[in-house]
């Protein structure tokens, strides 16, 4: 069963988000303060499985004219892969922010070394944009605009 994580679920996200940082070998910073403040604001979503999360938020396109739902951590747990987990997730997403917002697409990012992670996201139908580059400004650049 996958339903909305609420405030007090935040540990439940954390652990989540955890496993999947162990999973891709990444750093993990967030705290769970962080976790719990974000969905206390709506400045996250999250959809929740025994062992699967979805972390997502909604944001507007403007060269496409529509809202749509970033999708930023989606993790299933070993013992559930390939059942169809991350899948269902996905489609959590996309129904929640339909209902919510209107979303009408998903986006989301992929490392280049995490080829299975790419495949999932190929057979889904999850399609590059050419034109499209994403940037991040942190730390001294981001204080010095």
């Amino acid at each position: 069963m996958i339903r909305a994580a609420t405030v007090e679920d935040a540990a439940r996200v954390m652990a989540g988000l955890q496993a999947l940082a162990a999973d891709m070998g990444d750093p993990f910073r967030t705290t769970g303060a962080q976790v719990a403040a974000a969905l206390a604001s709506g400045a996250i979503r999250a959809e929740l499985a025994d062992h699967g999360l979805a972390l997502w938020s909604p944001f507007l396109s403007t060269t496409r004219g529509r809202i749509g739902a970033y999708v930023s951590d989606l993790w299933v747990g070993a013992e559930a892969r390939g059942q169809g987990l991350g899948r269902q997730l996905l489609a959590a997403v996309r129904n929640r922010a339909e209902a919510e917002f209107g979303a009408s697409f998903l986006r989301l990012a992929v490392y280049d070394d995490n080829p299975r992670a790419r495949v999932f996201y190929d057979r889904l139908g999850f399609t590059p944009k050419a034109d499209e580059i994403w940037l991040t400004l942190e730390g001294a650049a981001l204080e010095a605009v």
